[in-house]
């Protein structure tokens, strides 16, 4: 038997349907009724019946796969050539946003190969080798990606530095959390959007500064320190004492000197802060490169928090947003493999020393 164009298949599929055709083969010879094969096999009765009327013609080698019925337009090795021009991005190829789209790349192929494929051809070839659709990232222009390269420079640097104190490699990080919260997705019958009701009139907010700290041998940590917007000296941003009283309370948790990255925020690099960081030898601060919250796992928790806690919440005032916020941050310090999974996301590798 053939299957289709190109497969459609990766190169399993073909070789396991051929297995369920032999067993139905077998199945066959012992006299069993094609609806309890299709129900054992977990395949339809028509294709059961096919089966039946091929084996009865010609016996299992009837069953055999002899490959696709043709071959693709594009094999392996100009695919990966295709990814080669992909991965210039659509700009290079003269379309004025960054976005692939199927008729995009239909377009490319027409271009590059002289070759006609149709949308849906397009997507059947991308999935074919393990291509989807996906939300991009977003990342900053002003970026410098010879300063973020993993594994070299300062991001190494960290690493022997972590190794030789054997200290811990704390990332720093703070955000705000709104009154009207971030919606995510749900499921509505067609035709019928869902709405969320959230407060409207309100526009108070909560700062939140978290660090997440690793050592190898010791579970990962998690510490923050919430503060509102409405504060005594009406400052609606953290100030350096601030991060002094974070930095100290996360020394007398961990009990071992710390190598602290955060971003270049101008209350760190502020000439009070700079101050204390020299004042304590337990204290060692590495910047992260500028434009690289990707590197932050801190930004990751974020995520997490958003996506689960303060997602689709209608929160009543800003001391249930206060409770929600704490109440998921403290389930997060429960889970250090979430923590892990944050820093893991970032690329970032702590070796043991």
């Amino acid at each position: 038997m053939r299957c289709a164009q190109g497969g459609g298949l990766t190169d399993e599929r073909p070789s396991f349907r051929e297995k369920l055709r032999m067993e139905a083969a077998e199945r066959f010879r012992q006299g069993d009724e094609n609806p309890i094969i299709a129900h054992d096999l977990r395949v339809s009765v028509r294709s059961a019946q096919r089966w039946r009327r091929a084996w009865s013609q010609d016996g299992p080698r009837a069953l055999a796969s002899r490959g696709p019925a043709s071959l693709p337009l594009l094999g392996d090795e100009l695919f990966a050539v295709l990814e080669g021009e992909l991965a210039k991005g659509p700009v290079a190829h003269g379309w004025p946003d960054q976005t692939w789209t199927l008729s995009r790349i239909k377009t490319l192929i027409g271009r590059r190969f002289h070759k006609s494929y149709t949308v849906q051809g397009v997507a059947a070839l991308l999935k074919r080798h393990d291509w989807s659709c996906q939300v991009p990232a977003r990342r900053a222009i002003e970026r410098d990606e010879n300063l973020v390269r993993l594994g070299e420079g300062d991001l190494a640097e960290r690493g022997r530095t972590v190794a030789v104190l054997d200290a811990w490699l704390v990332f720093e990080d703070e955000a705000g959390f709104l009154m009207t919260p971030p919606t995510t997705r749900t499921w509505s019958r067609r035709g019928h959007t869902p709405e969320i009701r959230v407060r409207g009139r309100s526009r108070r907010r909560l700062s939140v500064a978290a660090l997440a700290c690793y050592k190898t041998g010791e579970p990962s940590r998690l510490m923050y320190r919430p503060y509102p917007d409405a504060r005594p000296d009406g400052r609606k941003s953290f100030s350096w004492k601030d991060y002094r009283h974070l930095i100290q309370a996360a020394h007398q948790q961990l009990g071992g000197p710390i190598v602290l990255v955060w971003d270049n925020l101008n209350t760190h690099l502020s000439a009070d802060m700079r101050r204390y960081i020299a004042d304590r030898d337990w204290l060692t601060v590495s910047p992260l490169p500028p434009y690289s919250p990707d590197l932050n796992p801190v930004e990751g928790i974020w995520s997490v928090l958003r996506r689960t806690t303060t997602a689709h919440h209608a929160f009543a005032d800003p001391a249930d947003l206060n409770t929600a916020v704490r109440r998921g941050l403290r389930q997060l310090q429960y889970r250090p493999d979430i923590l892990n999974g944050c820093l893991t996301g970032t690329g970032l590798r702590h070796q043991p020393p």
